[in-house]
């Protein structure tokens, strides 16, 4: 099976090719720059040059393809709009890929997408989800709450250098999951009858809120966070201020998205059926303390090196300064 994966330089889609590497598929990926994508060919994928925003560059990489895994998504510093990328480019690639008539197209929205019309992010991934299953093709839609990858920016790497850590007032808790464990799901889809033409929640053991993420890391790291707590409406006044300006109407979405958050209502679902269609052990997925101890574990390790190794060099120039 020749699968094409699309967003695989992103943090989730690099873990979905290495995943289906590793399962012994034959992966390609539709990429905006080469360079960018060079871990990716190392790795063996097949690299095609491409863009869903420009839908004559799409044919050529759906040649023999049999699957599709999209973890394709705007990006706060793109120069196109989230309703460019995420909306016109999605359309662009399911039609390209029906065209293709390629046998599943395993898709990535956002949990309770349907929840929230006035925001754009969840809206436009609940149209593409409709858009999808309208599509003809054979789909498997999931459905993740957050990633904990990107806990180590917002909170153990402020944590550890002795910055303020961020958190809205009274926000919602979160089920993150690892998206290597997301990976999984997706790979694990396309061998699955029974996830055909179904949509399914991939979230992590249970919801963290803010105050919770942050004792844990205070009990890793051995450090004590600063904490500044702000308010939802200093974010939708910050909000209004980005949408004055087009360069920023992309950060101005994404800060519609922590208005969910806002709401206080947790962001998590079952999973009971999910590991029993897919086959998975809910003791196989990293828990969120399990994942930053290991962060914690490595990076302080690395710290004491250097610290040896500062030492080290200091007590040596001691001697020839000596003699």
């Amino acid at each position: 099976m020749t699968l094409l994966i699309v967003g695989a330089t992103g943090t989730l889609g690099r873990q979905v090719a290495r995943r289906a590497l590793d399962e012994g598929y034959q992966v390609r990926c539709l990429v905006r720059s080469l360079k960018k994508a060079a871990f990716l060919k190392e790795w063996g994928a097949e690299l095609v040059p491409g863009d869903i925003c420009l839908p004559e560059t799409l044919p050529p990489a759906f040649e023999g393809v049999t699957a599709v895994i999209d973890a394709a998504t705007a990006r706060p510093t793109d120069s196109l709009s989230i309703r460019q990328i995420d909306w016109d480019g999605k359309v662009a690639l399911i039609q390209a890929a029906a065209l293709a008539k390629v046998e599943r197209f395993v898709f990535f929205s956002i949990l309770d997408a349907e929840k929230y019309p006035h925001v754009p992010q969840m809206e436009i991934k609940r149209c593409t989800e409709l858009f999808l299953a309208e599509s003809g093709l054979n789909y498997t839609i999931l459905r993740p709450a957050g990633f904990m990858q990107n806990l180590i920016a917002a909170y153990a790497i402020p944590i550890l250098e002795g910055n303020a850590v961020w958190i809205a007032k009274n926000a919602s808790p979160v089920a993150y999951m690892d998206t290597q464990d997301i990976a999984r799901f997706a790979v694990r889809a396309l061998s699955v009858p029974a996830t055909e033409n179904r949509t399914f929640p991939v979230v992590g053991t249970r919801a963290w809120s803010d105050d919770e993420i942050i004792r844990t890391c205070e009990r890793l790291s051995g450090q004590t966070a600063k904490v500044t707590r702000r308010s939802s409406n200093l974010l939708g006044a910050a909000r209004q201020v980005f949408r004055f300006f087009e360069w920023t109407w992309n950060i101005a979405d994404r800060l519609a998205f922590s208005e969910v958050r806002a709401t206080g209502q947790p962001l998590d679902a079952p999973m009971d059926e999910v590991y029993e269609v897919f086959g998975i052990e809910p003791k196989e997925i990293t828990t969120l303390e399990g994942y930053l101890q290991e962060y914690f574990s490595r990076i302080l390790k690395k710290l004491k090196e250097l610290d040896y190794e500062k030492v080290t060099g200091k007590e040596k120039t001691r001697k020839k300064l000596t003699f």
